[in-house]
């Protein structure tokens, strides 16, 4: 994309950001202003007060609503996101009824459960039978069983087979990620013939870059670039122009996979096929992107030990037993980390400074085993770790764990002797921190390659670990010198 180009779609997209929070900030100035007033009207003795209070409220529903009509669905979901539970409900019971499925798909899954709760189960049916059947298939784990039985009793033969085929697929896998939107064309067609049906069809799906040619038994034979179709003249077939070396992805393919495949060839469209190489579907830009987006906010939340994504306006109860299990290991570690310590009070009572000088030890041994471990998370996510690398990988890190050692010990244990005027203090501290940081090279490479070998997520509660190994063991290097050498 050209600098100008690129540029230009940066501003759009803040200013599209800004005319978001502009309009979250509109609607929080009109919330204020009812809960004021209604809090006036409720102090005032005056007859007929029920009917003053209402009418005032039906004022505001009206302003809510014309503004809520104005902004599109994915805009009246990112102010949901950011409003407490109740005024949340207040503002979904005024947004059209059209508007629900899509924006039930673009809430978070804590948000999306809040609003669920709230419909009678004719509303969810509703809001479903609006949506794409690859959309149907990405709401069908959060809609209680009754609602998806009748909306699977709802739903046309193509399409119900549709959703079922997609729901049988993993979630991880592209066959879950696909849709059906795609334009298929036999190859024995002239271009002519294929701008007629085109025409024909009035609007193309969303994404459409390419034709999907396929043979009578609906087997992919190459694709046509719409590019191709009218640059080239009307006579020629799209068996003549088609192209058939083609990225294409099967059902059962990891979705990761897929999504460094867009990434590496610009893809905006790929068909997907199954073991027969007949076209069943295809998979866009627009999901792969939100995989990917889901998948790193996933991410970040393992890191930091958190079961489940947390919506901000939840119950105290519920935010806080969704943060136990690791919070629970954490002060395990913590008090191990404490025995650890206890182990050498003799020598921390003789001397003072290790008391002092033990933080930093552990700081920095827990920084650089978190910094690799994050690294290796990232390469194991995009595939890059294999039995081939992992040990060049980790001759790196052990590498890289020396070399900081080296530099940054002999620089501290340098700043300890000239605070403390301790020849030997100075020594040891330089020894534990070079010590440290090896042994936190090692934990940040060892704990997720193990993880991952043995079928667990390597993200899941690394900062937790890392930082308990290091801790143990940066303690226990440092005092362990420091008894050795300086008593």
């Amino acid at each position: 994309m050209p600098r100008t180009s690129m540029e230009t779609a940066i501003k759009e997209q803040e200013q599209e950001k800004e005319t978001v929070k502009q309009h979250l900030q509109k609607v929080i100035d009109l919330l204020d202003k009812l809960q004021l007033e209604e809090s006036l009207v409720h102090k005032q003795h005056m007859p007929r007060h029920e009917l003053i209070e209402s009418l005032l409220h039906k004022r505001y529903q009206v302003k809510l609503k014309h503004m809520l009509e104005q902004m599109r669905p994915a805009d009246i979901a990112y102010i949901l996101e950011a409003l407490p539970l109740d005024r949340r409900l207040m503002v979904w019971d005024l947004v059209k009824a059209e508007h629900e499925g899509q924006i039930l798909l673009g809430v978070s899954d804590a948000v999306r459960e809040t609003l669920i709760s709230d419909m009678e189960p004719d509303q969810l049916l509703s809001a479903a039978e609006q949506l794409e059947t690859d959309e149907i298939a990405d709401l069908a784990p959060d809609l209680p069983r009754e609602v998806m039985q009748d909306l699977l009793e709802s739903l046309n033969e193509p399409r119900r087979q549709r959703l079922e085929s997609v729901l049988s697929y993993d979630e991880e896998s592209v066959g879950a990620l696909m849709d059906f939107g795609m334009v298929t064309i036999r190859e024995d067609l002239s271009l002519k013939a294929v701008l007629r049906y085109l025409r024909r069809l009035k609007k193309l799906p969303e994404h459409t870059d390419k034709l999907f040619v396929i043979d009578r038994d609906h087997r992919l034979k190459g694709v046509l670039p719409l590019q191709s179709l009218l640059l080239n003249s009307p006579k020629q077939r799209a068996a003549d122009i088609m192209e058939t070396d083609v990225i294409s992805f099967k059902v059962d393919d990891e979705a990761m996979e897929a999504a460094l495949a867009f990434e590496r060839y610009d893809l905006v469209s790929a068909p997907v096929v199954d073991a027969e190489k007949k076209l069943v579907g295809r998979i866009c830009v627009d999901v792969i992107m939100d995989f990917i987006r889901q998948d790193s906010e996933e991410e970040i939340l393992n890191q930091a030990g958190l079961e489940e994504e947390e919506d901000l306006s939840s119950s105290i109860w519920k935010s806080a037993r969704n943060r136990w299990m690791w919070l629970m290991i954490n002060i395990i570690t913590a008090f191990v980390a404490t025995r650890v310590i206890s182990l050498f009070e003799g020598t921390i009572v003789h001397i003072i400074a290790l008391a002092s000088l033990m933080p930093l030890v552990a700081a920095i041994g827990g920084n650089t085993g978190n910094q690799t471990g994050i690294l290796i998370v990232r390469a194991l996510a995009l595939g890059h770790v294999t039995s081939a690398n992992l040990s060049r990988m980790f001759y790196k890190e052990f590498g890289i764990g020396l070399l900081n050692g080296v530099v940054w010990g002999s620089i501290i244990g340098a700043i300890v002797y000239l605070i403390y005027q301790d020849v030997g203090l100075g020594i040891v501290m330089a020894a534990a921190m070079f010590l440290t940081l090896v042994v936190a090279a090692l934990m940040g490479i060892g704990i997720p390659v193990i993880r991952h070998k043995f079928g667990l997520d390597p993200a899941v509660g690394i900062s937790v670990l890392i930082t308990f190994l290091t801790d143990g063991m940066g303690f226990f290097i440092f005092l362990g010198l420091a008894t050795v050498f300086l008593l």
